[in-house]
């Protein structure tokens, strides 16, 4: 059942003319909820919710009278206790309910959840699952609305030309009919194929359940498959896996040590170095494998070391071309070897392999998968992002002279960074697949980083006495979550002149604020500040610009002519007297004085672009946390919608890292490469995304760019110039977006700093 409100919810106004009909039962169809399966109701006063599931298949029967045939938007909300949900709608046209005719939909908290769906006419019934996993939850809101098929074609043309790779090319006017026409080539139904493609725009959100589909969905390849490709290989290196053991629970040595066996790739050599454990069991165990095959080598050391000297100890058996790291109770996929070496092919002179990992508890299910970028050096220095599973190129190992005592606990991330240092990123080679499986015990790092303490504190040493070599005058301090770091990057001194460029058009409410926090709330202590004005008319806009030019660090500068965000910053870049440009919106207030002083810092790094910050809206989200690429069809926000306070994915929301790109709605940047790159594209993106096509210019050119935390300002999103809300706007930004991908094609979609298999259409760094 519904949980009770105190007035029913208002219905959403249908298309076209069909409004007169909204309270027409069949075509706004709100049912009475059945308890099927898997439900408890929450009767007790004073409970916030109505319903507990108890498993992870919760299932009501959709009551009352089925909706028509037809065009449909499904609508959902609910309360629940959990940080994620999703829910899904079984169909049962005759056969039963079944996945094939079932829909999938990923909820947002706090709102309503919105899919479009086709009604079969011979539809029986309906199943009603809400959660993918026990908790408690309320149904706040769920009906199915009737279409127009007009209405239902333009939705969801709109979503396929903007958000599915196979259609941004296409006019929106010629989806349907394209549609239709591959349908028949394809033989198919055509709204089957419709919905099976507006299907795949949609992430799967709910973490572990959705993990789990994730990996039915993208299942092992056979091995005659695999054994196929092995066979063409030009180069098979031996590679060493480097294993300290020591007093390990034996069921987990026994998968460890059959994960290694169980390879397909056949040239490996296990190197086990027990640090004398004290548990007999160990020791019968690696005896009882190292007899079996003459792949592995074992040595039991004297004396407890700790995990360097015990692995130190194993790097000396090894004698293969690279090395790769394996913890004691931790597994690896089939295909963890046979996808190094593949990615060898590609790149024989790779000095440092890493892939992606996920987590495995102690029954043996896997979850939280953490898929990383490709090599992003600044990342590196907030966390020990390479992790598992890193493989080096044994003659660098031991001429670094393998790993340094002391170091125990981030002993990986001390060999990562030496590793890398000096590398170009050629030879650093991210494998986009999820090798490792972390076993999360309970007093493992896996299962959470604050069990050992102590690998926070060897993971300081080892960032600050990698930057004694790289920038010795950079400071470092401890993140704010477990084994994070933060670098202070120091200023040129004297502090180079900035020229802060802020465009604007009336609204002195928005731009007098922004100014005076931007003079009064920045402690950096060398900058100028130009108003770009834009044809202001409004007497108390050229009163405040009358009133602000006597600042000394103060300028108005006239811009007349139709708005063009990309040629009114080009026109400040050219009157600017500092080395060093800030682009900034006129809706843009600092939330602390040190804001300038750490964009700077990082701008005046040699091999740093643009640099962007952390945006806030007014009630404390994240409006901006870097670019992702591809995001919405062009490029969106990474963590929009976030908590401020919420660590986002992997700790990324408050790590310093290289974006592909930042927003111009804060960014800063020499102006020597601003100049270099030819500043804004002022004739095709007048308006949207000229900041992502600066920065992958930018890119391009041979930098890095840059998204720091720790630049935190709010940003009253476009208010000033106002929302695509007209059809001249919205022409024109289709136009920009059509522009991006014909100048930046398959490059949009590749991102460096995110993930193939990461959504493209949330900006939350969920599951394709």
């Amino acid at each position: 059942m519904l949980r009770p409100l105190t007035s029913p919810p208002p219905l959403t106004p249908l298309p076209g003319s069909w409004g007169w009909l909204k309270h027409t039962t069949r075509l706004v169809c709100q049912p009475r909820l059945l308890p099927l399966a898997g439900l408890e109701a929450l009767t007790a006063p004073g409970s916030r919710y109505a319903w507990r599931a108890l498993d992870d298949d919760p299932q009501f029967l959709w009551r009352r009278q089925l909706p028509l045939p037809g065009w449909h938007m499904l609508e959902v909300r609910l309360d629940h206790a959990g940080a994620s949900a999703a829910v899904k709608l079984y169909f049962d046209t005759g056969d039963g309910f079944d996945e094939a005719h079932s829909l999938y939909l990923a909820l947002r908290a706090g709102r309503v959840s919105k899919r479009l769906c086709y009604i079969p006419p011979t539809l029986r019934a309906i199943r009603f699952d809400p959660l993918e996993s026990t908790g408690e939850f309320s149904v706040e809101h769920l009906r199915l609305v009737w279409l127009t098929p007009g209405f239902a074609h333009e939705r969801l043309a709109q979503r396929l030309t903007n958000l599915h790779p196979d259609w941004l090319q296409t006019p929106r006017q010629q989806l349907i009919t394209s549609l239709k026409r591959r349908a028949r080539e394809r033989g198919l139904a055509w709204r089957e194929l419709a919905l099976a493609q507006y299907e795949a725009t949609f992430a799967r959100t709910c973490p572990s359940a959705s993990y789990r589909a994730w990996l039915d969905r993208h299942p092992t390849p056979p091995a005659v498959v695999i054994a196929a490709r092995l066979a063409a290989f030009d180069w098979t290196p031996t590679i060493s896996i480097l294993l300290p053991t020591h007093d390990t629970e034996p069921a987990y040595l026994t998968r460890c040590l059959d994960s290694v066996l169980a390879q397909s790739y056949p040239h490996w050599q296990l190197c086990i170095a027990d640090d004398a454990s004290r548990d007999p069991q160990v020791m019968q165990t690696l005896s009882r494998y190292a007899a079996a095959d003459t792949r592995i080598a074992l040595v039991q050391r004297e004396h407890n070391g700790h995990i360097c000297a015990a692995s130190n100890s194993a790097l000396e058996l090894a004698r293969g071309e690279f090395v790769a790291l394996l913890d004691h109770d931790d597994e690896l996929a089939r295909d963890a070897l046979f996808h190094v070496v593949e990615a060898l092919q590609r790149q024989p002179d790779a000095e440092v392999l890493y892939s992606d990992e996920d987590k495995i508890d102690e029954r043996g299910e896997r979850f939280d998968p953490h898929f990383k970028p490709a090599w992003n050096p600044d990342l590196l220095l907030g966390q020990n992002y390479l992790s598992h599973l890193s493989v080096y190129r044994t003659a660098g190992v031991r001429a670094l002279g393998g790993f340094r005592l002391g170091l125990e606990g981030s002993q990986d991330h001390d060999l990562a960074l030496r590793c890398t240092r000096g590398l170009s990123a050629e030879r650093i080679v991210h494998i986009p697949q999820v090798l490792y499986h972390w076993r999360a015990a309970g007093t493992s790092t896996a299962g959470a980083a604050a069990a050992k303490a102590y690998t926070g504190v060897a993971g300081l040493r080892a960032v600050r006495e990698h930057l004694a070599i790289e920038a010795p005058a950079a400071r470092v301090e401890a993140g704010r979550f477990p084994n994070t770091y933060r670098v202070h990057w120091p200023l040129p001194q004297p502090a180079p002149l900035v020229s802060l460029l802020v465009p604007t058009r009336d609204r002195v409410e928005l731009l007098e604020p922004c100014v005076r926090a931007l003079l009064e709330r920045t402690a950096y202590p060398n900058l100028e500040l130009l108003i770009l004005d834009n044809d202001s008319r409004d007497p108390a806009t050229l009163d405040f610009f009358t009133a602000i030019a006597a600042d000394p660090r103060v300028r108005v500068l006239r811009w007349p002519g139709p708005f063009n965000y990309s040629a009114l910053n080009n026109f400040g870049a050219a009157q600017a007297r500092g080395t060093v440009l800030g682009l900034v919106n006129n809706d843009i207030e600092p939330m602390h004085p040190e804001w300038l002083t750490e964009m700077v810092a990082h701008a005046c790094r040699p091999e740093i672009g643009c640099v962007g910050a952390k945006l806030y809206y007014p009630n404390g989200t994240i409006q901006h946390a870097g670019v992702v690429l591809g995001v919405g069809g062009v490029a969106g926000h990474a963590h929009k919608y976030f908590s401020g306070h919420q660590p986002g994915y992997f700790s990324r929301l408050h790590l310093a890292q290289n974006y592909s790109a930042v927003t111009a709605a804060c960014l800063v940047v020499r102006r020597e490469i601003f100049t270099a790159v030819g500043g804004l594209d002022a004739a095709h993106l007048a308006v949207a995304f000229n900041d992502v096509d600066f920065c992958l210019r930018v890119r391009d050119a041979g930098y890095r760019n840059l998204w720091t935390p720790f630049a935190e300002l709010y940003h009253h999103e476009s208010v000033s110039r106002g929302s695509d809300d007209t059809q001249a706007k919205r022409a024109r930004a289709a136009s920009e977006a059509q522009y991006m991908r014909r100048r930046w094609g398959a490059s949009l979609f590749t991102d460096p700093a995110y993930h193939p298999h990461l959504t493209l259409t949330h900006e939350d760094f969920s599951l394709r």
